[in-house]
């Protein structure tokens, strides 16, 4: 029996630190977003001209989506780290968007694009290991 209590242990702290990574690094990479929309609500000039892209919306438009996104995931980031349960479906949808939000936004700032892609993809990585660790071992 002592075995069965030390997997569950062992389980529940595993799943624990993979949450809270999760969930640092949402609200880090949300924040990150809000910033990005913030400078492009205000125009600067850190932003490429990109004549001709399929996608192609004013950048006051962008800096407000990646504003309204970035705010929903810092709060988002901050109730998987209190342990909220809707919030880990809700952090994966919201880095979803964000990854796919990025994708459009590339010709805007490539590098800074594929960077916050990758972290989205760890966000959900760690979310989905962590709901499926709770769901195999209820």
């Amino acid at each position: 029996m002592a075995s069965t209590d030390d997997d569950i242990l062992a389980r529940s702290g595993l799943a624990h630190g993979v949450s809270l990574f999760g969930g640092i690094i949402l609200a880090t990479a949300g924040l990150f977003q809000f910033f990005e929309g913030v400078s492009a609500v205000r125009k600067d000039k850190v932003y490429a001209s990109t004549p001709q892209y399929v996608y192609e919306f004013d950048l006051t438009v962008w800096g407000w989506f990646h504003l309204v996104v970035g705010a929903l995931a810092v709060a988002t980031g901050i109730a998987i780290v209190a342990g909220q349960s809707w919030a880990f479906f809700t952090g994966i949808f919201l880095a979803a968007l964000s990854a796919l939000t990025q994708f459009l936004f590339m010709p805007y700032y490539p590098l800074w694009a594929l960077t916050i892609i990758a972290v989205d993809v760890a966000v959900i990585w760690a979310l989905c290991r962590r709901l499926r660790e709770d769901w195999a071992n209820p």
